[in-house]
C-alpha cells in the first residue's frame, strides 16, 4: 500500500482534505512510495489559525520554559538522527552519511536555540537624564511560516523553527513535496517533547499553499531557502502584503586556485564540493577557476579522482553518491553536459549514460567534469544543481577575481593557496556572503549567520545566527521616569526621608 503524508495542524496529523496528492518517489528505483497531501486555501488557513491562538500563551512563556522544549527535542533528534537519515534517503536519494550530516547541521541550531537566552538579553541606559533610563527589548513577531527546499528536507527547516519557536513564536512550515517526510517527523518529535499544540505546524502542497502563506495576512514573517527565481518571487509578493522577508537563493560557487596552491588537497576539495550529495546543494563547488600553469595537472587530479567515486542506492553502504531527486531533474542536468561541447567546453568525463545494476530505473547520473568551459556557456551560466563540475582557465590571481565578481551570484566561495597575503586580499575582494580559505564549502557553524549576496539573497538578514534572532524578533525601545520615594503624597509613607 502507498504511503499517505499527510499534514501536521494544532499538534496532530490531519488528512489532507482538499483532495490534491503528488507523488513522491525512490529516487534509487524511481518507483513511486508515497503520495503526499497538498493543501487548499482553507487547510492552510487552519493551520495559521491554530499557530495564531497557540501565539497567545507561547508568546508570553517563559525562556525557561522554551529552553525546557527545546532541550527535550534535542535529545530525541540525537536518539533519532539514523531514522530521520533513512526517511530522507528513501525520499530523497542522498547516501546515508550524506543524510546523517544533515541531521547533525540541523542539531547545531537546535543547540543555539537551547541557549538562546544570551541572544534575547537586552540593553539599558541608566540616568540618561534626571530619573530617565532607556531600556532595548526584543519580542517574538507572532506567527511566521518557512518554505523549505527537497535538497536538505531536515536541516534547512532546522535553520528556522528552532530560532523562531525559542523567540517565542510559532511556525507553520511547508515543506518540498519531493521528500515531505522528514518534516512530519520533525513534528512529532517536538510534540513528544512537549511543545504545546499549534506551536509547530505543516502543511503539504504547492504553489496554492506557498501563496496563501505569502499574503496571509496573520503570517508576521516568511523564511525561504530555494532557487533565485522563486527567492525573487517570494520576497517581491511576501514584502507586498507587509511582511519580513528572508529568501535565500541560488548559487554558482566558484574556488580560485592559485599557481601556490596544495593541488592535491585542491582536487581533493573540488571533487568532495562538487559531486557531494550529487552536487544538489547550494553550496555546491560548481566551478573551478584555475590560474596560471596549473590547470592541465589540477584537471588530471580531479579526473583521476571523480572516477573512483561509487554511485549507488543511497541505502548501501557502499555508496558514495545517490541519485537525483527527479528524472525530469536528472534528465535537466543531463542537458548541460550532454550540449557542453557545442559551446566550446572540452568534455573531460560524461556522466550522461550512468546506470546501476538492478535498479535501472532510478535517477542515476554519473559524474561529469568540463574543462575550458567559456563564461557564455550555459553550463557556467546556470545553477545546474548536478554532480557537474566546471573548469575554467584564467591568467592572473586579478582576472580570477574579475571574472567570479562578474557573475549574478554571490553565495559562497573559496581560495586554495598558501600565500596568506593572497587570501587576505580575496576575503576582501571578493563578492560573496560566504569565503572559504582553503575550506571548499565555507557553510558557517551554527553561532554565525548564513547568506550571500547579490542574487543569492532577497531580504535584509541572513538565515541563522544573531541574524536569524534578529529577523525572528522586533525591537522595542522603553524610556521611563519615576518619581523619587521621597516625592511620595503627604500621608503615604514609603519609609524614606522626607526632602527638606
Amino acid at each position: 500500500m502507498t504511503k499517505i503524508v499527510n499534514h501536521w495542524i494544532g499538534g496532530k496529523a490531519v488528512e489532507g482534505a482538499s483532495g490534491s496528492y503528488g507523488p513522491v518517489t525512490d529516487p534509487a528505483t524511481g518507483a513511486v512510495t508515497t503520495k503526499v497531501a497538498f493543501a487548499s486555501v482553507d487547510e492552510v488557513d487552519a493551520a495559521v489559525a491554530a499557530a495564531k491562538e497557540a501565539y497567545a500563551t507561547w508568546g508570553q512563556s517563559s525562556l525557561a520554559r522554551r529552553s525546557t522544549v527545546l532541550f527535550a527535542f534535542r535529545a530525541l533528534l540525537d536518539a533519532r538522527r539514523d531514522e530521520i537519515a533513512e526517511l530522507i534517503t528513501a525520499e530523497h536519494g542522498k547516501v546515508h552519511s550524506d543524510a546523517l550530516g544533515e541531521v547533525a547541521r540541523g542539531l547545531e541550531i537546535v543547540d543555539l536555540a537551547c541557549g538562546i537566552t544570551v541572544q534575547l538579553k537586552g540593553e539599558l541606559s541608566t540616568e540618561v537624564a534626571s530619573r530617565v533610563d532607556v531600556a532595548s527589548i526584543r519580542q517574538p513577531l507572532g506567527v511566521v511560516a518557512g518554505i523549505t527546499p527537497f535538497n536538505f528536507p531536515a536541516m534547512v527547516p532546522m535553520w528556522m523553527f528552532p530560532l523562531a519557536i525559542a523567540c517565542g513564536n510559532t511556525f507553520v512550515l511547508k515543506p518540498s513535496e519531493k521528500d515531505p517526510s522528514a518534516a512530519l517527523r520533525l513534528a512529532e518529535l517536538l510534540a513528544e517533547a512537549g511543545l504545546p499544540d499549534g506551536v509547530f505546524n505543516v502543511v503539504n502542497g504547492d504553489k496554492v499553499a506557498v501563496d496563501r502563506l505569502l499574503e496571509h495576512p496573520d503570517v508576521k514573517a516568511v523564511s525561504f531557502v530555494g532557487s533565485t527565481p522563486i527567492a525573487r518571487y517570494i520576497h517581491t509578493t511576501a514584502s507586498a502584503n507587509g511582511k519580513r522577508v528572508q529568501a535565500l537563493g541560488g548559487a554558482k560557487n566558484h574556488m580560485l586556485v592559485l599557481p601556490d596552491a596544495d593541488l592535491d588537497a585542491a582536487a581533493d576539495a573540488a571533487v568532495s564540493a562538487a559531486y557531494g550529495s550529487a552536487g544538489e546543494r547550494c553550496m555546491a563547488i560548481s566551478a573551478v577557476v584555475a590560474v596560471g600553469s596549473i590547470g592541465d595537472e589540477l584537471v588530471e587530479r580531479i579526473r583521476e579522482r571523480a572516477e573512483k567515486i561509487r554511485i549507488g542506492p543511497g541505502s548501501d553502504p557502499a555508496s558514495e553518491m545517490g541519485p537525483l531527486i527527479t528524472a525530469a531533474h536528472r534528465d535537466k542536468v543531463a542537458s548541460y553536459v550532454t550540449g557542453a561541447a557545442a559551446q566550446g567546453s572540452e568534455v573531460v568525463l560524461d556522466g550522461t549514460g550512468h546506470t546501476v545494476e538492478g535498479h535501472e530505473e532510478g535517477h542515476w547520473i554519473g559524474i561529469s567534469l568540463l574543462d575550458r568551459v567559456p563564461v557564455t556557456a550555459d553550463a557556467y551560466k546556470d545553477e545546474i544543481f548536478g554532480p557537474v563540475l566546471c573548469v575554467l582557465r584564467v591568467d592572473t590571481y586579478e582576472e580570477g577575481v574579475a571574472l567570479i565578481n562578474a557573475s549574478p551570484f554571490g553565495n559562497g566561495t573559496a581560495i586554495f593557496t598558501r600565500d596568506g597575503g593572497a587570501a587576505r586580499r580575496f576575503q576582501l575582494e571578493i563578492e560573496a556572503g560566504m569565503v572559504g580559505v582553503n575550506v571548499p564549502i565555507p557553510v558557517p557553524v551554527g553561532y554565525h549567520s548564513f547568506g550571500g549576496w547579490k542574487d543569492s539573497l532577497f531580504g535584509d538578514h541572513h538565515i541563522y545566527g544573531n541574524d536569524g534572532t534578529h529577523f525572528y524578533t522586533r525591537g522595542k525601545v522603553v524610556t521611563t521616569r519615576w518619581p523619587d520615594p521621597s516625592e511620595a503624597p503627604t500621608g503615604v509613607d514609603l519609609g524614606f526621608p522626607r526632602n527638606s
